[in-house]
């Protein structure tokens, strides 16, 4: 069933209102929920609001708290995220960093204790459309297996990394699986099957029931390329955040432990360096001109079609399941 965004934004800000967020963190939390579905990413999107609540209800995650920051360096913030609402902590964690820009050029927040994060292209995409460079990385339990292997021992770890330049920014987004687990949980929703080469079961064996896949692993994309990246992500979060690693990591899947994956946010002021958001720009367009594969399908940017998408679905309303709407509207009314 196709809704309204506005009648699915006031209905998420409402149920987490009445959890104890406050109106403006409330506000955000369901801007990036929002923000996914528009850009045809349910998986990040509505579906993910039942747990949050859940994890409200039973304490996991704090309505108030935006997180605690200390500076260890003059450009490196550590943040306790007090198991906050993920975009709240992260997002303030972003306007405190900008205090260390004018000095320092480049700031970097290493976040643990901080609830799911969501989609990362909305904080690279607010750091670019602040005329900053923006990259994000975040982890996760263990969901992925490693290349020559079948059993799950790391996160998604996906990245993130947002680009200013005249017109639209550049902002590219990804996993370093071949997709996230929330798009395997929303194929399950949809009683759809997963293609071929996205998971395995808990037996190792390549299957297309999501249901088989979320008890298994998903694969890392690109084999060796995407595993390698992975690791690093894996890596470089928990050296910083003091996270833990994917094997021991919860809470981002489940309303029973706290959230102790690890969240990882550089921000850098390009007007520090000598570059053009002129000559960004114009290269930018010269790759959407190069000469395409099929004629009909134009050579696109990362963020094009989200962007693309967004519009359309603004216009058009939100697909959502009809299972998902009845229950958040029954947790409205009651």
């Amino acid at each position: 069933m196709k809704l309204p965004p506005t009648r699915l934004r006031n209905l998420t800000v409402a149920l987490l209102e009445k959890r104890g967020v406050p109106a403006d963190s409330a506000r955000l939390q369901a801007d990036l929920l929002l923000e996914a579905e528009l850009r045809g990413l349910p998986s990040h999107g509505l579906q993910r609001l039942p747990l949050l609540l859940s994890r409200l209800d039973n304490g996991l995650a704090n309505p108030t708290t935006r997180g605690n920051g200390t500076w260890q360096r003059d450009a490196f913030l550590s943040i306790d995220g007090e198991r906050g609402l993920g975009p709240v902590v992260v997002m303030n964690a972003m306007r405190v960093m900008q205090s260390a820009l004018k000095e320092t050029g480049l700031a970097v927040a290493a976040i643990r204790n901080a609830n799911h994060i969501g989609m990362l292209a909305y904080y690279a995409e607010a750091a670019a459309s602040d005329g900053l460079i923006g990259i994000v990385m975040s982890t996760s339990e263990a969901l992925v297996h490693p290349f020559g292997g079948t059993q799950a021992m790391l996160g998604t770890n996906p990245v993130a990394v947002g680009i200013p330049a005249d017109g639209d920014p550049f902002v590219l987004d990804l996993a370093t699986s071949v997709v996230s687990m929330g798009k395997i949980n929303s194929h399950a929703m949809r009683g759809l099957p997963i293609p071929p080469g996205w998971a395995v079961d808990r037996d190792g064996r390549p299957t297309t029931d999501p249901h088989a896949a979320k008890a298994g692993a998903i694969a890392p994309f690109g084999d060796a390329k995407g595993y390698g990246l992975g690791l690093a992500i894996e890596l470089l979060v928990a050296a910083l955040a003091g996270s833990d690693l994917a094997p021991d990591v919860h809470g981002t899947l489940d309303d029973i432990h706290p959230a102790n994956k690890g969240d990882l946010v550089i921000l850098i002021d390009p007007s520090a360096g000598s570059g053009s958001t002129a000559a960004l720009a114009a290269y930018l367009g010269r790759l959407r001109l190069s000469r395409p594969l099929d004629p009909t399908q134009p050579v696109a940017i990362p963020g094009d079609g989200a962007r693309a998408r967004r519009a359309a679905t603004a216009k058009t309303g939100i697909e959502l399941p009809q299972p998902l709407f009845e229950h958040l509207t029954a947790l409205e009314a009651a």
